[in-house]
């Protein structure tokens, strides 16, 4: 807790960043917003590969709905360049009410003939998610204080996490129950809800000059600004990377449960345990960024993240809940300092390409890193893949806390 003084001379004790942050009428909102349309994400991103293999009892097509869902990320720079041309609440409003507009198609699909429609409705879905985290990205940077902007993302974290600890099973009950359809409508009411609290947000938001260059140069400049900034580049690559061995190592979860003698439902209670520690780290991400500063407070978590994925090649159930709790809170850190850099150092005309740009490079490796694990998985033993890439991950915390920081990042607020 910070100090200041009065015109009385008196000293009063001003709130915690994390209070004020609660506090704020737009952070609120955002936050509200989040949990929502997180609550109906979370549900049918689980439900969808549970309804696919309903339907076709086939594994691949199931696992298909995540590829839709993940294949705009690639075309993210292009995708977020939109918020830099348009005014970016109405984007963000109309971000959600697409999804919300298309998931009633979802009635239609009732027969492995009907499946088209769900992977073009999830892959649409997943272009709206783009579109929508680059506007969100832009205006939190001009709705929030600059110095709450660690702890904003960090709380918007730990909403994102508790929202996984319920939404999937609720999700998954509600397809079993009522089939895929009532997901899929559940889902649309939260994307209504989440525009209207969008709609509520009083954030200055002028116009966009006229693009003085094509829609390619836009997107080719922001890529540039990212890749040419010496604070920015190597979060946004030791994020990349980190999520690369991320997916690697969730694709061994169910070696590792089978490894343990247990059932796989047994995964259902480490996925628990890990987002119980996403949780933490959500709400301590703020004070840590300012006291660390970006790239220490990322390379300590991913050197936490290293010992916790070497740390389930251990055939122990203690060891490997630990391990889950460490992952919890040591993968989100390096995502939290990149997000908070690139909203800290980037020019808002900028930020919405910058910010989409950033985000396919961090989350793009994951889908291959979840591909490659599966190969791997089958082909080596976890006693030496585990540690393998627990060795690649502290190799990314060493390298990060070497690189240039920039600008200096993060000060505490007054």
């Amino acid at each position: 807790m910070t100090t200041r003084t009065t015109t009385t001379g008196r000293t009063r004790r001003s709130p915690w960043p994390l209070a004020r942050v609660l506090r704020d009428r737009n952070a609120g909102l955002y936050l509200a917003g989040v949990v929502v349309s997180g609550f109906g994400s979370s549900a049918l991103g689980l439900a969808a590969g549970v309804w696919v293999k309903d339907l076709t009892g086939s594994d691949g097509l199931a696992a298909l709905c995540l590829l839709a869902l993940w294949t705009p990320a690639l075309a993210g720079p292009a995708l977020g360049t939109i918020a830099d041309r348009v005014r970016r609440k109405p984007l963000l409003i109309a971000a959600n009410l697409l999804p919300a507009g298309l998931l009633p198609v979802l009635f239609a699909v009732d027969s492995p003939g009907a499946l088209w429609l769900l992977f073009a409705v999830l892959f649409l879905y997943g272009v709206a998610g783009v579109v929508q985290d680059a506007a969100e990205s832009a205006l939190v940077a001009a709705a929030v204080d600059p110095r709450l902007l660690g702890d904003f993302n960090g709380l918007r974290m730990t909403a994102n996490e508790g929202m996984k600890l319920v939404a999937p099973l609720a999700g998954a009950g509600l397809c079993a129950a009522y089939g895929g359809p009532s997901v899929a409508a559940l889902d649309a009411l939260t994307f209504v809800l989440a525009a209207g609290l969008y709609a509520a947000l009083r954030v200055p938001d002028a116009p966009p000059g006229r693009p003085a260059v094509t829609w390619r140069r836009q997107t080719a400049e922001g890529a540039r600004y990212l890749w040419g900034h010496p604070g920015l580049r190597p979060l946004v690559l030791a994020g990349g990377v980190t999520m690369l061995c991320a997916g690697v190592g969730g694709a061994t979860l169910y070696a590792v449960v089978d490894a343990l003698g247990r059932s796989p439902a047994y995964a259902g209670v480490l996925y628990a345990v890990q987002g119980a520690g996403s949780v933490t780290v959500g709400v301590l991400s703020g004070p840590a960024l300012r006291r660390l500063g970006a790239r220490r407070f990322g390379a300590a978590g991913i050197a936490l993240f290293a010992v916790a994925v070497a740390g389930r090649a251990v055939p122990s159930d203690a060891v490997v809940w630990a391990s889950a709790a460490a992952v919890g809170v040591g993968l989100p850190t390096v995502l939290i300092a990149a997000l908070t850099a690139v909203q800290h150092e980037t020019p808002g005309p900028l930020l919405g390409r910058v910010s989409a740009t950033a985000h396919s490079l961090v989350f793009a490796p994951n889908v291959l890193g979840l591909a490659a694990g599966a190969a791997l998985v089958e082909l080596a033993d976890l006693r030496l893949l585990l540690p393998s890439v627990g060795a690649v991950l502290l190799a990314t915390a060493l390298t990060l806390t070497l690189a240039p920081s920039g600008r200096p990042a993060l000060t505490d607020s007054p």
